[in-house]
């Protein structure tokens, strides 16, 4: 005789999930990740953009030059206040002809100097699409916006006023902090946060308009710093590299 056992065994089905704290980890393991791949990126590109508006304010000073061993003097800035005495010059020197500049602080007259990197309106740009600011000095009754002012007046004569400073100071831009005391012409970017509230009592100085003749240069500083955020690049045309210049095209003697 054979006796058959049967058994009956039921299979229950578990089901797997996550739960909310362990989909708030993963989360938060993500979001490392991406901050440390996304962070150098962003560095990276940072780094490109200021490189690329060093070319530009390079190559702006050289238009510059190149402008006045043409016309025999600087030009002047271009202006945007939709006045009738400071109108949109729409990148063009304002006047775009010689004499005195209705303003000595404004836009780089991109237009004026033929430069490539412009808006739709013909100001000259930064890497981060923001104008470039400039300045001219007036120094001499106009004569370094005024054509042949410069040989009128004599080189020995002449004496440009822009100052650069490595700090903002109560006691102005003294021979302690000075980069340079006679600039011509002084060429800056707003930098990355163009477009964001301005910094502290550094970037502020770099903003005067329209008669600005102290402007302020150094490495790039938060809010949390003395002076406030800064992030500006400026550079300057000295009066001997302007005037050699002139001298060798024949425009100053």
């Amino acid at each position: 005789m054979k006796i058959g056992i049967s058994m009956t065994i039921n299979n229950k089905k578990t089901q797997f999930g996550f739960t909310l704290i362990e989909m708030a980890m993963v989360l938060i393991i993500l979001g490392f990740l991406l901050s440390a791949v996304l962070l150098p990126l962003q560095a990276q590109r940072y780094v490109a953009a200021q490189l690329k508006t060093e070319a530009i304010l390079a190559d702006a000073k050289w238009a510059l030059i190149g402008f006045a061993q043409t016309h025999g003097r600087l030009p002047c800035p271009a202006t945007n206040n939709g006045t009738a005495v400071f109108p949109d010059d729409t990148g063009t020197a304002n006047p775009n002809a010689s004499g005195a500049c209705f303003m000595q602080t404004g836009f780089l007259p991109g237009k004026t100097l033929g430069l490539q990197s412009l808006d739709a309106q013909g100001y000259a740009l930064d890497a981060w699409q923001n104008r470039l600011r400039y300045a001219v000095t007036n120094v001499n009754s106009d004569a370094f916006t005024t054509s042949n002012g410069m040989n009128a007046i004599g080189v020995a004569r002449l004496a440009p006023d822009l100052k650069v400073c490595a700090t903002s100071s109560a006691s102005g831009c003294t021979d302690r902090i000075n980069l340079i005391e006679n600039a011509v012409a002084v060429v800056f970017s707003l930098g990355a946060t163009a477009h964001q509230a301005s910094g502290g009592a550094d970037e502020n100085q770099n903003l005067i308009t329209p008669v600005n003749t102290t402007f302020i240069s150094h490495t790039i500083t938060t809010a949390a710093s003395t002076n406030g955020e800064f992030d500006h690049l400026v550079t300057w045309l000295s009066p001997y590299l302007l005037y050699n210049a002139m001298i060798t095209a024949g425009q100053l003697h």
